[in-house]
């Protein structure tokens, strides 16, 4: 039997207002799914901003950051 036969026919078996709950779990379920797909990537959000960051920004960026922490070269 497939999984979608047997949930139906347990849920055939319930009472009308467990049914309900059962509908509404599933619909907040499947909010949850729609929501994690409709990530963009942050490249997206920041394309009408005009900033273009090169590899070389982004390494400046990091020696400044680090510059001054400590290191022991082991």
């Amino acid at each position: 039997m497939s999984l979608e036969k047997s949930v139906l026919e347990k849920l055939l078996k319930l009472p009308v207002d467990k049914q309900k709950e059962v509908l509404d779990f599933v619909e907040s379920l499947e909010k949850k799914a729609v929501h994690r797909r409709s990530r963009r990537s942050l490249k997206g959000l920041w394309a009408d901003l005009g900033v273009n960051i090169s590899p070389e920004d982004i390494a400046e960026a990091r020696r400044e950051m680090w510059g001054g922490f400590p290191r022991e070269d082991v």
